[in-house]
């Protein structure tokens, strides 16, 4: 495991208690109990991925996660084999690279269920941050780097607020607001955004970090664009 490139400034990181075991502690026992409510809906993705296209069932990709450490993720394969992955670039539903089995897994989030498996290795949480790869956090800056103080997860604010509407930096002004006020409450509250998304679609949850209340957590440099 490689080590983060600069120490990552912790002066503003949320501690609050449901950091220091409880949030872990739920990630555990709602990770078991969703992979067996889920497991039908697993084994009839993983028969739709193989059936669809050629290529793996699984997306396994490097990411940088809590501190900057690394880890393989697992994903359902959504994309046509052997695509190189373009670290800059937003993948929207509309994608031409994307199958057509992997707009509806990509649309209803079932892409994502192999990373109960992430959880369960404590590589991620089910909330928190998404995992980005390695270059890109390599190439943070500090005001950036903040966003690694937690465990990434398989859902998000960024996720539930707009997701591939916004920019990068939109995005990650959204999870720095996540770390300064993680909680039991907010993280019921994503759970339950996910699903709204799932149900109506990204476009219609979509919100300005701007407007939002997260935007008094976050004093952001003179020099971070949008």
């Amino acid at each position: 495991m490689g080590e983060p490139t600069a120490p990552i400034p912790n002066d503003h990181g949320s501690k609050s208690l449901w950091l220091r075991g409880p949030k872990r502690a739920f990630d555990l026992a709602a990770t078991i109990a969703l992979a067996v409510l889920l497991s039908p809906g697993f084994l009839l993705s993983t028969l739709a991925v193989m059936i669809s296209s050629r290529g793996s069932v699984f997306f396994i990709q490097q990411r940088a996660g809590r501190n900057g450490q690394p880890f393989r993720l697992i994903k359902f394969r959504t994309m046509r084999g052997g695509r190189t992955p373009d670290p800059k670039e937003l993948v929207p539903l509309d994608h031409p690279e994307i199958t057509g089995v992997g707009r509806w897994l990509r649309r209803l989030k079932i892409d994502e269920l192999p990373q109960l498996w992430n959880v369960l290795t404590g590589d991620m949480s089910l909330v928190g941050p998404r995992p980005t790869l390695l270059d890109q956090t390599q190439a943070y800056d500090d005001f950036r780097r903040q966003r690694l103080l937690v465990r990434p997860g398989i859902t998000g604010l960024a996720q539930t607020h707009g997701n591939t509407q916004m920019t990068w930096d939109e995005r990650i002004l959204y999870d720095i607001a996540y770390v300064r006020r993680c909680s039991l409450a907010l993280d019921f509250l994503i759970l339950a955004r996910t699903a709204a998304v799932i149900l109506v679609g990204e476009t219609a949850m979509s919100q300005p970090f701007a407007k939002t209340r997260y935007a008094e957590s976050v004093t952001i440099p003179s020099d971070f664009e949008t």
